[in-house]
């Protein structure tokens, strides 16, 4: 598909700057372009690569001032980064777009249901009562369970497995491997020592406009519902336990863990590999630094912690400083402690 710097810059809003007509058939960094690409540049580190880009287009900031000149034609925006994601976002529709119909093999129940527009992938299998909405695309080997219910314009990538009773929103997208819906892990401790397993009979709900990453395992509630919530970004291997509550416009980094019946609040952020106890409470706009261990809930909004156990994160980097510095602290006590003996000394004789 070939586009024309003025059909990009209609779309994204943007001012050209060169040749209106030059035109673009696929996308590359700014360091690697070829003729006939479109890049973009947001990170001031990489401004160098403006002046030598054999990029054919290039989407900036409108407020970059130019060193030199260039030899590309340039977009100019208010937020290059966000105008590149949305002019991806709209070529990733346009492909997806394209797929429909239903291959084979691939089973669908009789009573399962499905809108206009669908892909259903080979080796795909689509259980009792399954409500699939308009546009939906299922990649191969996608396991949807009875009854699970697919609202419009959502992907299911390969290898998804959804089970019984679950629900997904419109607009979002569960990458490869992904697993929703699986038992939470409950089991009653016994007085000879053995666990019973603790049925688990809820579903999980995931909301409008979420993405998922690939490996990622969302356990469905004991009772009622595991709940991401709309707009929630979930990186790769992420582990959500049973009846967990993930707050809207939530985004959480690869190889964290949320326990049993934590409840996020909205705008939260979670670095990669932070684990958050169960029953916890984490304010809306809460920031948890990567590899954080949070042991107590956090109540107070927009706030930030670190470490393991988790706390202030403004108090934690000045602990890091104090445990920099211990070496030489060590070593001035131990000549003040000799100072002060010299003194004593010296009193003692006189």
């Amino acid at each position: 598909m070939q586009f024309t710097a003025t059909q990009i810059a209609l779309l994204i809003q943007g001012n050209i700057q060169g040749n209106p007509d030059v035109s673009v058939s696929s996308f590359g960094k700014i360091e690697e372009a070829q003729p006939e690409q479109l890049s973009f540049l947001a990170n001031p580190k990489y401004e160098e690569y403006l002046y030598t880009t054999n990029a054919s287009i290039v989407i900036i900031n409108e407020a970059l001032e130019l060193k030199q000149q260039v030899k590309c034609t340039l977009i100019r925006v208010k937020d290059a980064y966000t105008a590149f994601a949305g002019l991806l976002s709209k070529y990733q529709e346009l492909v997806t777009h394209q797929l429909n119909g239903i291959q084979q093999p691939s089973y669908i129940s009789e009573s399962a249901q499905y809108g206009n527009n669908v892909f259903i992938g080979a080796f795909a299998y689509i259980g009792d009562g399954v409500k699939i909405g308009n546009n939906v695309k299922i990649f191969p080997g996608v396991y949807v369970g009875n009854n699970v219910s697919i609202a419009d314009n959502s992907i299911l990538h390969a290898g998804v497995k959804i089970y019984n009773e679950c629900v997904i929103g419109k607009q979002v997208t569960i990458h490869a491997g992904t697993v929703i819906g699986a038992d939470g892990f409950g089991f009653a401790p016994q007085q000879d020592g053995s666990f019973k397993k603790v049925p688990q009979i809820g579903n999980v709900v995931i909301e409008d406009y979420v993405e998922i990453g690939a490996n990622t395992t969302i356990d469905r509630a004991t009772i009622g519902s595991t709940t991401i919530k709309k707009g929630a970004k979930l990186d790769n291997l992420i582990q959500i336990a049973h009846n967990v509550e993930v707050g809207s416009n939530t985004v959480i980094a690869a190889q964290a863990g949320i326990s049993g019946s934590t409840k996020l609040g909205s705008n939260v952020m979670i670095g990669g590999q932070a684990g958050l106890a169960g029953h916890l409470t984490i304010a809306d706009g809460s920031k948890i630094n990567a590899q954080s261990g949070v042991g107590k809930s956090l109540k107070q909004p927009n706030s930030a912690v670190t470490g393991s156990p988790a706390f202030d994160y403004t108090a934690a980097l000045r602990s890091q400083v104090v445990n920099r510095n211990l070496p030489d602290l060590e070593k001035r006590v131990k000549e003040l402690e000799k100072m002060v003996q010299q003194l004593m000394t010296e009193r003692i004789n006189s």
